[in-house]
Order: C-alpha cells, then structure tokens, then sequence
C-alpha cells in the first residue's frame, strides 16, 4: 500500500478540498505507481464493456485498450488493467432534463470527476440514451455536459478519456436526433452501438439479424459523411443475440412473427454462451443468412414453440470489423465482454478465443 500519486496540479475551487482528502487516500495496489492515470493513447482502440464477476481476469489483455465498467468497482481490476496500460473508466448516465440548468450540470460533473479521482479511474463513458428533439433544451444541454465532462476530467486526471455511445446511426435512431457533429468533436470518441436493428428493419413480419451487415456499415458512411473523423468511431459489435418466437416458421426459414414481437421488450436477449449451447440442440443447425450475413438457427420450446435465434458470431464479426481499418476507424469493441464461456471447458475456451480474435482479423 501506498501513498496516492494524485496531489499535484492546478485545481477547480469545486474540487480542491476533495483533491486534498484524496492525496491522503491509500492505494489499493502492491505498486502505487499503479494509482497513477493512463495517459498513453493506443493507435488502435479496442474497448470492453464489463458487467460482472471476475470473468475480466480471462480477457485478452493483447488486446484490450479500455475497459468501462457497468459494474461496481473492483480495486482488484483496476491495479491489474494499470498494469497491462489499459484505461478503466466509468460508466455515466443522468437524466437531460436535470441537466438542462448547468449549475445542474457542473454538480454531476464534479460528483463524477470525485469519484473517478478517489477510484484512481482513467475517465467516464456516457452511456445517455434519452430520446431528444433537434433544437430543444435537452440538445443543447446534452452537447454542453459532453464539453464540459470532457474538459473537467481531461484537466483534473491527466490523460483521462470521455467517451459517449451514439446509436448505429446519426438519424434519429429511436428518436435521439442528438448533435453528433458536435459531441464528436468535443469528446475523444464515440463508441457506435452497431446492434439492436431489428424492429427498424423488418420490412416483413419476420425476425432478422441484431447486427446486419450493410446496415451496419451504411451508418457508418452516414456519420463520415457528416464530417466526422472517422478516428472519432469506434465499431460496436453485439457479443449476444436475439431470440424470437415464431406464429409460422416458412420452408425458406422465415420465422413470421407475432406483430407485439416488433416491440424490443418482445425480443429476448441472449449471451453468446448460452447461445453456443442451445445451439447444439437446435432443429437447424447453424444457417448463414448472406444477406443480412449474420447466422441463425431455429429450435422448439418445452412447450412446443418455434423460436429462432439470430446471433453473431467470428464469421459475421469479422466481416464488419475488416472495415475498421478499411475505413481508417479508432477501433472496435463489444457489449459486452462477459457474453462469453470463461470456464476451462475445451470447447467453450475455443469458441471464446475465436470471439477475441474476430476483432483484429
């Protein structure tokens, strides 16, 4: 244990008093240089969203830049992320229309700032996905909290990173018509939410792909077409799947739908593992759907329904992130990292290998 590194640098009035409590603070690793902020920036950004236990003690650390964590915090993971160079940030969300009056605004701000410091964490993700109007208080506010969470956390942690999560593409998707031109540029980057299409792209009452391929790509275009760095993206890629029941499951393997399953909460969500499992006892196998390029596979219920699974997997990830560098993107990442099989079964260690790898094929 030892004395934390955090005690020198200018100050806000707002967090002098707390920056003076936490120079007295311990820290929590064997090397107390490990308390100290990353402040090194990777040329290739490979971000990870953990959610619980200790599976990150399995997680290719080759790869993994930052680590966001929708956990609490474990001291334990950021003295081991620390010592691999990796970042480990917060994850951030607050309701706009608390926001909308900046003092408002700076509390939140300063609280998280506090906390991240007195955690010896790397930054914040803001994780707000609020529908908003173009124009309205909410807008603008929202743009004002990325700039100003941004330039708090970048002055009080050296080196710290503020990160905010965009859906798949910048059109209003599910009514967040937010300023993404802006928050782009006021931020280090925004990680894409490159899933949950399907209820947008069902021209039919049959169940689709999370993540479809040309989808997935054309937003995209749509954000560097808007003058977005591309070295501002980061692609997400889903690690779970979605499960639908069928009224009527076609010869052509479409899976025609109850029309409440259009509505997200109708669509079950599943891990890449237990997918994994389920389908080794499916009625189809696996099926690769060229279109969409995503697989599927269908399987009857104990009560005798038919269900089909539409999922991603290496070959359906690799795909999209080819485009990373094609496209000269930041990086990749997931939601989320604990969707694997971490245990020492042969079959499933396989399986998580090649999840990892799809990232850099």
């Amino acid at each position: 244990m030892g004395l934390s590194p955090k005690c020198t640098g200018a100050l806000t009035p707002l967090l002098f008093f707390m920056k003076m409590l936490l120079c007295s603070a311990l820290c929590p690793c064997s090397d107390p240089a490990l308390c100290k902020p990353i402040t090194e920036t990777r040329d290739f950004e490979v971000f990870v969203f953990h959610v619980r236990e200790k599976n990150w003690l399995f997680y290719d650390w080759t790869q993994v830049t930052t680590v966001a964590t929708f956990a609490e915090y474990e001291p334990d993971l950021m003295c081991f992320a620390h010592s691999k160079g990796v970042r480990y940030v917060l994850a951030g969300d607050v309701s706009l229309k608390d926001i909308v009056d900046p003092k408002n605004r700076t509390s939140w701000i300063t609280q998280k700032v506090e906390l991240a410091m007195r955690q010896f964490m790397d930054g914040l993700n803001l994780d707000i996905e609020e529908p908003v109007l173009k124009g309205s208080p909410q807008y603008y506010a929202l743009t004002a909290l990325v700039q100003e969470t941004t330039e708090a956390f970048h002055k009080e942690i050296p080196g710290s990173q503020v990160t905010f999560d965009v859906p798949w593409a910048p059109n209003c998707v599910a009514a967040r018509c937010y300023n993404y031109t802006g928050i782009a540029d006021l931020c280090d980057f925004l990680f894409v939410m490159s899933y949950d299409m399907p209820p947008q792209f069902l021209t039919e009452w049959v169940a689709g792909a999370n993540s479809p391929y040309n989808e997935t790509l054309t937003g995209y275009d749509q954000f560097i077409n808007l003058g977005i760095n591309p070295k501002k993206l980061v692609m997400g890629i889903p690690w779970y799947g979605y499960d639908y029941v069928c009224l009527e499951l076609t010869k052509d393997n479409k899976c025609i739908l109850f029309k409440e399953s259009l509505l997200e909460s109708a669509a079950q969500q599943v891990g890449y593992s237990t997918i994994m499992k389920q389908l080794n006892s499916s009625l189809s196998g696996r099926i690769w759907d060229d279109f969409q390029k995503s697989p599927f596979f269908n399987y009857k219920d104990t009560e005798g329904l038919v269900h089909q699974l539409w999922y991603d997997d290496p070959e359906s990830i690799s795909l999209k992130a080819a485009y990373v560098p094609k496209r000269s993107l930041r990086g990749i990442g997931m939601w989320q990292a604990d969707c694997l099989d971490y245990s020492s079964d042969p079959v499933a260690k396989k399986q998580t290998e090649m999840m990892w790898k799809a990232l850099r094929p």
